[in-house]
């Protein structure tokens, strides 16, 4: 274990905080772990009755250009990670979810941040409205899974949480 000796926090932004923690090893030596928190978030395969699957294309600014994944969102506070994707599934592709199946919970990417992922697939859905936030200009398509590795070896799907859900539905179709 490394024990905490300081810590700072030199940015607290809307959805992430950085904190800067100076560290003991267990050597004894002293060294740096720079942090991204985040609250977590869920991400939903939406299957429909004929087995296509509703995914989202919308333009992602750190990347520089659109990409296409399954729904998603971070979670509110004291949200539950279930409620959170019947939250997120209705708000992006205008379904509500009969049913939810937990596929996977990991960490994005534990070396520098705290970010919890929860895939969820869903089915038996019903039309809803879409309810998009303020800042989302998204695109929902429908997609067969045989489409799924020309979408990947295209770069259309290039994303953890997406290919992990749809490897994941592929390997145990419903």
């Amino acid at each position: 274990m490394e024990k905490l000796i300081e810590r700072s926090r030199p940015f607290e932004g809307r959805l992430i905080g950085v904190r800067v923690d100076r560290v003991r090893l267990p050597s004894g030596r002293e060294t740096v772990r720079e942090v991204v928190e985040h609250p977590g978030a869920v991400a939903i395969l939406p299957i429909l009755p004929d087995g296509r699957m509703l995914l989202v294309r919308q333009f992602r600014y750190a990347v520089g250009r659109a990409l296409l994944e399954v729904p998603a969102g971070t979670r509110e506070p004291d949200e539950s990670a279930e409620e959170c994707a019947r939250r997120e599934v209705q708000e992006e592709v205008g379904m509500r979810a009969g049913r939810l199946e937990h596929l996977a919970t990991f960490f994005i990417s534990p070396g520098w941040c705290n970010e919890q992922m929860v895939i969820y697939r869903a089915w038996d859905l019903e039309e809803s409205q879409v309810a998009l936030e303020e800042d989302e200009d998204i695109q929902v398509e429908v997609v067969g899974p045989d489409e799924l590795p020309r979408l990947m070896q295209e770069g259309q799907i290039a994303d953890a949480k997406t290919i992990t859900a749809v490897l994941l539905h592929l390997q145990n179709p419903l």
